[in-house]
């Protein structure tokens, strides 16, 4: 093992980082990897694959190494994560309405929860690569005729022919580029303004002018910004820093051949980043101790997440840790636990009590989402909000008695006008799936239901903190 400190971990005193020396961007390729697709052409694959290897980078290393100190930060307790975006990106979603209406949804939340929690919030959007999917079995049959499983835009498409089905690797190029010009599009709002507090109207999304939650959030907004006016007042001076906020990106770095075709060294930092995004995770069917994934991830220098599910023992967690994080590197590692409302109670405790006794530094992170997705009478696949909502809840109340924090919460979520999970502010039933329902693989809340959430973030931690 080569040792090196970094910069970060020198500064908070911990013990250096080593690299493994076994490791390569391709070392995965020699353990067994799920979820990946069968290309026909390889010849067309190699050929896409140089290509993506000689594009520029999407993040760079020092943006990286920024957000792993925040999440550091976060580890104890100093800062709250909201991630948050698309279930799977499409390549026909990359427009300017969409990329910005999502992009209002977590400025409007991050605004709720730095106002309740009175906390630095780390925002980190779930998109800009996020166009790969995990599926539950390589097939899909309807009518009698069986075509390869949709695997997001960056695999195949999602029409049901066999043409559309066929994994296409010139899709990892367009990915990059649609990914690019998201990317762009972010920075340039927030750069010029967008995420101005003077200026919280900018966010406001037109199809909820009536929403049940619209009046207490402008009370809050206009709360705030009656703080910021009054602060400026006493300065003499506008309150500059208050004009832009961070914003990072994250995926699931589930196509293999696609992260390592972006994985490079940089000048002046050492070590392997993953320049297609500035976090990915680890999904929980490729979570594998063994396994082509976390063989990938356990050489990269970015923060990484892993997702954990009911199924997880304690001693397996454990064991995946150690190789993620061997050297306990603060910010390094988020566990985003997605349990589902009537198993975290029995199934996260012990998780956390392990954890806590072998004293790792982990970030704990709750996906109420991915845990409570039912289908419909009428053939919809669904989430109810009240389980999304009693699973935040009961994972707080989980993390207060083990002596923990939980310091984020991981959200699958849109700016647009769906109806995709029940209940919430309007409390949206069955036939109302029906009016709007648009997502290719799993259902997302809306505006609505996403702001309620982050107010009961507020309440909730308000409550086991004596905020």
């Amino acid at each position: 093992m080569q040792q090196r400190t970094s910069p970060e971990v020198a500064m908070s005193n911990a013990t250096a980082v080593n690299l493994p020396a076994d490791w390569s961007p391709s070392s995965w390729r020699q353990r067994t990897a799920l979820q990946m697709p069968t290309y026909p052409d390889a010849a067309a694959l190699d050929g896409a694959l140089r290509e993506l290897h000689a594009l520029p980078p999407l993040v760079t290393s020092w943006e990286i190494l920024a957000l792993k100190k925040q999440i550091a930060e976060a580890q104890e307790g100093k800062r709250f994560i909201l991630q948050g975006g698309d279930c799977a990106e499409t390549f026909d979603g990359c427009t300017s309405e969409v990329i910005s209406n999502r992009l209002k949804v977590l400025l409007q939340m991050s605004l709720v929860l730095v106002h309740g929690l009175r906390l630095p919030v780390v925002r980190i959007g779930r998109f800009a690569g996020q166009y790969a999917k995990p599926r539950s079995a390589d097939s899909e049959e309807r009518d009698g005729v069986s075509l390869p499983s949709y695997r997001g835009d960056i695999v195949n498409g999602p029409e049901f022919t066999a043409e559309a089905r066929i994994p296409d690797p010139r899709r990892m190029i367009k990915a990059h580029a649609r990914s690019a010009m998201t990317m762009n599009f972010v920075r340039s709002l927030i750069d010029g303004g967008f995420a101005d507090l003077h200026h919280p109207e900018y966010w406001n999304l037109s199809w909820v002018g009536h929403s049940p939650l619209a009046d207490e959030y402008r009370r809050m907004v206009d709360g705030i910004g009656d703080a910021v006016r009054f602060m400026e007042t006493l300065s003499g001076n506008q309150l500059h820093n208050l004009n832009r906020v961070d914003f990072y990106t994250s995926h699931e770095a589930l196509l293999l051949p696609y992260e390592e075709g972006q994985t490079r060294e940089v000048p002046r930092n050492w070590g392997w980043f993953n320049l297609s995004t500035h976090f990915p995770w680890i999904g929980m069917r490729t979570a594998q101790l063994d396994g082509a994934h976390v063989e990938y991830f356990r050489g990269i220098r970015n923060p990484i997440g892993l997702k954990i599910g009911p199924s997880v023992a304690p001693e397996q967690l454990l064991k995946v840790i150690e190789a993620l994080n061997p050297d306990n590197e603060p910010g390094r590692l988020t566990l985003i636990h997605r349990m589902g409302a009537a198993h975290i109670a029995e199934k996260l405790p012990p998780l956390l009590a392990a954890v806590k006794r072998e004293g790792k530094r982990v970030l704990w992170i709750c996906d109420p989402m991915h845990g409570n997705t039912e289908s419909t009478t009428n053939g919809y696949k669904t989430r109810r909000f009240r389980n999304i909502r009693s699973e935040l809840e009961q994972a707080f109340d989980a993390h207060a008695a083990a002596g923990l924090h939980l310091g984020g919460v991981h959200l699958e979520l849109t700016g647009e006008d769906v109806t995709e999970c029940l209940g919430g502010a309007r409390e949206l039933t069955e036939s109302d799936l029906e009016r709007a329902y648009r997502s290719t693989v799993d259902p997302r809340l809306n505006y609505e239901q996403a702001l309620e959430i982050a107010m009961l973030i507020v309440r909730k931690r308000g409550q086991i903190v004596g905020l």
